[in-house]
């Protein structure tokens, strides 16, 4: 495989290895089942230490795209919607942003419910530490970033597996370009304002331990984000 393009040398080791491991399936040097260069190679080609490699394929691992054999080495486990179907037809690149928002509305309110009742003080310190992060941003790039990452990680304190999985899945649909494009368009500051009260509301509920008022809360931000979106109400 290639090396890294120029310009990405200063992102994530992480993200540097899921945009080599794309660019593979894409050209057809990988595909499901394949073999991956061994973490010697990643290292070299990525220009990162063997330490940051190894964890970057942990988190590969836990996100279900690689697994690993002792022994034998690491395969892309990553399956497509329907073998034969081309590009256009497979995983959420099929969704639309009424789409994402419907299954929005169905999963975060319960993950929300759940991590009141599960997160723990490491959870709930680092939730508030994405709050913070976004409320301090100055550019709508930043503060859809911590917006994100805040909403993770509120779905990785639900300690559920399966659930963790699914939001991951529904919130790579957001990388989508009209996604994007929506959003932009309807940005504000007075909507920014009315987003950043909605966190606070919903990592108070947390830290106090209300999954009734968790999910209320939740649900109440996606209607709004719904309703500035696309103007369904």
């Amino acid at each position: 495989m290639a090396a890294p393009q120029e310009g990405v040398g200063s992102a994530p080791v992480v993200t540097r290895l899921r945009a080599l491991l794309d660019e593979a399936v894409a050209a057809g040097a990988l595909s499901t089942g394949s073999k991956i260069p061994t973490e010697r190679a990643l290292s070299t080609t990525l220009q990162a230490s063997r330490a940051a490699v190894r964890a970057a394929l942990g988190e590969l691992e836990r996100d279900g795209r690689i697994t690993r054999h002792v022994g034998r080495g690491t395969f892309l486990t990553e399956l497509e919607a329907e073998p034969g179907l081309p590009p256009a037809a497979r995983g959420p690149l099929q969704t639309s942003p009424a789409e994402i928002m419907a299954t929005r509305l169905v999963l975060e309110p319960e993950i929300a419910a759940l991590a009141a009742r599960h997160a723990t003080p490491a959870d709930l310190e680092h939730i508030e530490h994405c709050l913070r992060r976004g409320n301090a941003t100055a550019t709508y790039e930043e503060f859809e970033a911590w917006d994100s990452a805040l909403h993770r990680a509120v779905a990785a304190a639900a300690h559920n597996g399966l659930l963790l999985r699914l939001f991951d899945t529904m919130n790579a649909a957001r990388d989508l370009p009209v996604w994007g494009s929506i959003k932009r368009r309807s940005a504000s500051p007075e909507r920014r304002r009315g987003y950043e009260q909605c966190h606070a509301e919903i990592v108070t509920a947390l830290t106090e331990r209300d999954a009734d008022a968790a999910r209320e809360h939740m649900r109440r931000h996606l209607v709004d984000v719904r309703t500035n979106l696309l103007g369904q109400h």
